[in-house]
């Protein structure tokens, strides 16, 4: 991973969250694919970018996870933000509560990563209870 490539704010502007990526960050990151993808070592969700060099990744550690949330719990547009441009993260939403829902209860993901993400997701988690 390039360390750099991390989400490092997270501000809501109207219907979209914005999530401001590392100025330093490895660019251009190329294409939203509309993939999330889990990095349990660095306990992180990853959206996966296409770039003509292969696949470029936005790290959401667990201090961006509220964002995560509020994208979910208020149907809130992502948006990555990187300088002064922004990008719809399109798809977000769909895989990430796809992902939460399978990491409930499975350990597969390892227990460390599952218990975080259960914790910071368990208001989107007991919507559907």
């Amino acid at each position: 991973m390039d360390r750099q490539n991390k989400i490092i704010n997270i501000d809501q502007q109207g219907n979209e969250i914005h999530f401001v990526l590392n100025p330093e960050a490895e660019w251009p990151l190329g294409v939203p694919t509309g993939k999330m993808l889990t990095d349990t070592d660095r306990q992180s969700f990853v959206y996966v970018f296409d770039h003509e060099s292969g696949y470029r990744y936005a790290y959401f550690s667990p201090d961006s996870w509220n964002g995560l949330v509020d994208v979910l719990l208020k149907d809130a547009q992502p948006i990555l933000v990187y300088k002064d441009e922004k990008f719809p993260m399109e798809g977000l939403k769909e895989e990430l509560q796809a992902l939460i829902f399978n990491i409930e209860g499975n350990h597969n993901y390892g227990e460390e990563f599952s218990a975080a993400v259960e914790e910071a997701f368990q208001p989107v988690l007991e919507q559907v209870d």
